[in-house]
């Protein structure tokens, strides 16, 4: 699916100064606040979050398409924008679009490689409005041994309450997956709510979640200089400012620790190139740090240290005019018509923000929250075994292996799912049960 930006960059080296004014905004209060902190209450706080005040931005379909009654690529976009009209919402999820196929493929990846001699729990880190876990128990109730169907769980966790009280009702809808699902209204980051430790094998879904979790900003004022961790505050005039102070949050700490030294993930020559470039035409960078995700990851693997992962995310996002690397798209509908904004800061509540996924950070990150460093402490010793094993699949080479394209092909042989979603990939990470 291709994502159009229309907004303006503000990229001027005075503009990025000691400070950025902008547009007022009730998020920042009286204290200075992390930028992770403003993304969190813009998408997620309870009165004034996007995700929080209204239940639909995204979309639920009545039925399935019927992909192989549409002609081509020209029918499907044409039925796909009259179900955008008719409904009014911002974007219709993949899962959504291409139920049940979409989620069948999934559970089909969790059969294949669950280890179903103990029953089969499945958590899933905000769940939508439900079609996910939906036809996943469809599926395990159609294609699994019985005694999977019978004995599973199926927990979702949502931070909405509204998504939450959606998800009741979808399930609702087939009778005998009521007892073996449950939503937990919650905040999936937040280690004291998940409890005790649970060492029991389980699966842990995320579609669509990496680019709505909150990112840190630092900024530089040429690249031979230091990062700076990026705050934001109201001045004398009710405006907010950026204001740059040297890194001591121990989360951006840790992040950039994960990450290691180059930041953007350039290659070598490209990193020995631009440090020479810098020296002589020196500029203001600024990168976007996942430290959501590393937030995320770290109260997994303490709650559930023995679990597999699937996520799926945007890998990149095309047209981004918003600076910095790994920067978001900032967007909101109006009037039937999507609005792309030049700042972060235009995010009050009605504007969603998502950021691609770097897989490859992804994995770094993973590894990392899962206690693997590969740092050889002894001199002598053995290289550390990795805990985890991971692979990064484009959402095409997903679906082929899991999944049944055909049902997503229209007559011509055009399909949405393979050729629209070029910039989506599936990451999978299952426990080696290496403990040394």
């Amino acid at each position: 699916m291709v994502l159009r930006a229309a907004a303006v960059v503000l990229s001027s080296s005075k503009l990025w100064g000691k400070a950025l004014r902008l547009y007022s905004t009730d998020i920042v209060g009286a204290n200075p606040i992390l930028v992770r902190d403003f993304i969190h209450s813009a998408l997620y706080h309870p009165e004034h979050g996007y995700f929080s005040k209204r239940s639909g931005p995204v979309g639920v379909l009545e039925s399935s398409i019927r992909f192989n009654q549409l002609e081509g690529r020209s029918a499907y976009m044409k039925y796909l924008d009259k179900l955008y009209k008719m409904h009014d919402i911002s974007w219709f999820t993949p899962v959504e679009l291409f139920k049940p196929w979409y989620a069948y493929a999934i559970a089909e990846a969790i059969l294949r490689t669950a280890n179903l001699s103990v029953p089969l729990k499945i958590y899933e880190i905000g769940g939508g409005s439900g079609t996910c876990a939906k036809c996943i128990l469809d599926y395990m109730m159609l294609n699994a041994p019985s005694k999977v169907y019978s004995s599973m769980k199926y927990t979702c966790v949502e931070i909405s309450p509204s998504l939450a009280q959606k998800q009741r009702e979808t399930i609702g809808e087939v009778q005998t997956h009521l007892s073996k699902f449950n939503v937990e209204c919650r905040d999936a980051t937040d280690r004291s709510r998940w409890g005790k430790k649970d060492t029991q094998p389980c699966w842990v879904i995320m579609l669509e979640v990496l680019d709505n979790l909150p990112h840190d900003l630092v900024y530089t004022p040429n690249q031979a200089s230091t990062w700076m961790e990026v705050w934001l505050q109201k001045d004398n005039d009710s405006q907010v400012s950026e204001v740059y102070k040297p890194i001591q949050d121990s989360l951006i700490s840790r992040c950039m620790e994960i990450i290691g030294t180059d930041i953007d993930n350039r290659s070598s020559g490209r990193k020995y190139i631009s440090n020479i470039v810098s020296r002589i035409f020196p500029k203001p960078r600024r990168a976007w740090l996942p430290t959501g995700c590393l937030k995320l990851l770290e109260t997994l693997h303490s709650a559930l240290p023995n679990m597999s992962l699937i996520a799926s995310d945007f890998s990149y996002l095309p047209d981004v005019t918003i600076a910095g690397d790994r920067a978001p798209l900032v967007s909101s509908k109006k009037d039937g018509k999507t609005v792309d904004h030049g700042s972060y800061l235009d995010a009050k509540g009605d504007a969603d923000i998502f950021f691609p996924t770097d897989f490859w950070l992804l994995e770094r990150i993973d590894h990392a929250c899962s206690g693997f460093s590969n740092q050889i402490k002894k001199p002598g010793a053995f290289k550390p075994l990795k805990k985890r094993r991971a692979i990064t699949l484009d959402s095409a080479a997903f679906m082929e292996e899991f999944g049944l394209p055909m049902k997503t092909r229209t007559k011509d042989g055009y399909n949405p799912l393979l050729d629209d979603f070029r910039n989506t990939k599936f990451y999978l990470s299952v426990p080696t049960h290496n403990t040394k």
